[in-house]
């Protein structure tokens, strides 16, 4: 398992194929999803601030990588998470999992996408030409964590 919060970019091919290189218990399914910044709201947004606790933020993503772990049968997960200031079409975050069987590998990545969309201890903020404003939690959001 790896966990990685961090403000530079990263290269999702290289983390894919690294990730893939070394995890020999999937043997069957690697699942990858990147998250890109996007501008859906307004369509005037310059950039997003994301805020964290360093230490904290790693504890909580551990925390739901290992309850991910224990619900699925998986070889293998990553997630990266960025911070700091990103424009829209950055690469905001990735995860990664890896399995024997496809379907574990699937929804332990839609689980894990989920929790960190809605509760991860991010906090992020648009900047646009007209101000900036905290992202509010979205109730469909919320929503998506009931299934699990």
């Amino acid at each position: 398992m790896r966990i990685v919060v961090q403000e530079a970019p990263f290269d999702m091919g290289a983390e894919a194929n690294a990730f893939a290189a070394g995890d020999e218990a999937a043997n069957g399914a690697i699942v990858t999803f990147t998250g890109v910044v996007r501008d859906l709201a307004t369509g005037d947004l310059d950039v997003m601030e994301i805020e964290h606790y360093p230490g904290m933020t790693e504890r909580a993503l551990t925390k739901i990588a290992e309850e991910a772990q224990s619900r699925w049968s998986l070889g293998d997960v990553l997630v990266i998470h960025r911070h700091g200031r990103l424009a829209p079409g950055d690469r905001i975050m990735m995860v990664a999992t890896a399995s024997p069987h496809r379907k574990d590998a699937f929804e332990a990545a839609e689980y894990l996408m989920d929790y960190l969309k809605s509760r991860a201890p991010f906090w992020k903020k648009e900047i646009t030409n007209s101000g900036a404003d905290w992202v509010a939690a979205k109730d469909e959001d919320e929503d998506a964590l009931t299934r699990w």
